[in-house]
């Protein structure tokens, strides 16, 4: 068992990781590098022979092992119809692997930069492998991987930021109420959307788990897959003032509907899930504030500060849920 107010990371050291991968037969040169990875830790590691590995080791008690076998099972589907991502590494039969006490998976390295988003060529690109995603995500659901709604993603992160007292009392009304407001408006986005199918996403497909290379985009970390509309991965590769979003939208479209059917209704949701992203963000730091890793990266978090940006920031997103969504040129 782990100590009370010890992270269950702090045992995570250099030479247990080098132990871990050793118990499945993999053994390093000794070099050793942390990659900029909050959630999960995840280290690039040097081999004695062949090209270096990456290794994942999962925040414990986050996922179910059914639900991590999901992430498995999904990337290698996409992979198998040579779609650009990074699936974990079969070893022993096996791509879940435990050792003192951590789970942990082993991929393959992938180099590559930021895609630059501003280029259309580069957008519609994109959009053709997210459409080619989605048409295998489509094919069947998540069993043990919950659904990205307004419960999961705005009631219950409200209700664990209200209850263990994150937001400062004479800021705590306010939040509440613009989120409860913010929260109305989110499900009068979804009745205009009307009855839109749910499909294994990404789930957090922005521009940083995207790697680009000369041969096009290679998505990676699907460690936040879960059921949604597919517009949950394609708005957040837009930015700018809205007539640069719309024409970030028709290039992404362009190449999605090569591979599979979008359904307009849905671009009802993108300010709806935006404003779902930003409430869940807050209950995310808040939920992981005990790991030492946060209050360091993240110093701004939880101050009075904080609370007052993210309150004018919830006024505007209720403001824009009621304007006429974005529509492709």
């Amino acid at each position: 068992m782990t100590p009370p107010n010890v992270h269950p990371f702090s045992s995570l050291t250099p030479d247990a990781v080098l132990d871990a991968l050793e118990s499945v037969r993999l053994f390093s040169d000794g070099r050793l590098l942390a990659l900029n990875s909050f959630e999960n830790r995840v280290y690039q590691i040097g081999m004695e022979e062949g090209a270096p590995l990456i290794a994942k080791f999962y925040r414990p008690e986050r996922w179910s092992d059914e639900a991590i076998y999901e992430e498995h099972v999904f990337t290698k589907a996409l992979a198998d119809q040579e779609i650009p991502v990074i699936a974990p590494l079969e070893i022993a039969g096996r791509t879940l692997h435990t050792h003192a006490g951590y789970r942990f998976a082993v991929f393959p390295r992938q180099g590559g930069r930021a895609p630059e988003l501003d280029d259309s060529a580069t957008l519609e690109w994109m959009g053709r492998f997210i459409g080619r995603i989605h048409a295998v995500g489509a094919i069947e659901p998540f069993q043990s991987r919950p659904q990205l709604d307004v419960e999961t993603f705005g009631v219950e992160p409200l209700d664990y930021l209200i209850a263990n007292r994150f937001i400062p009392e004479d800021l705590e009304q306010a939040y509440r109420s613009i989120v409860q407001q913010c929260l109305d408006g989110v499900r009068r986005c979804y009745d205009r959307a009307g009855d839109v199918a749910m499909l294994r996403l990404h789930g957090d497909c922005h521009v940083g788990n995207v790697l680009w290379t000369d041969a096009g985009p290679h998505f990676v970390d699907f460690d936040d897959s879960r059921m949604g509309p597919a517009i949950q991965d394609l708005w957040m590769l837009l930015s700018g003032e809205r007539s640069d979003m719309v024409r970030q939208l028709s290039d992404v479209l362009a190449g999605y509907e090569d591979f599979y059917d979008f359904n307009p209704r849905e671009l009802f949701l993108i300010e709806a899930l935006r404003t779902l992203r930003l409430i869940h963000y807050s209950a995310w730091l808040a939920r992981r504030w005990d790991d030492p890793a946060f209050p360091v990266a993240f110093p701004w978090f939880n101050t009075q500060r904080y609370w007052q940006d993210r309150i004018l920031e919830l006024r505007e997103q209720a403001a824009l849920m009621d304007e006429p969504p974005l529509w492709p040129a």
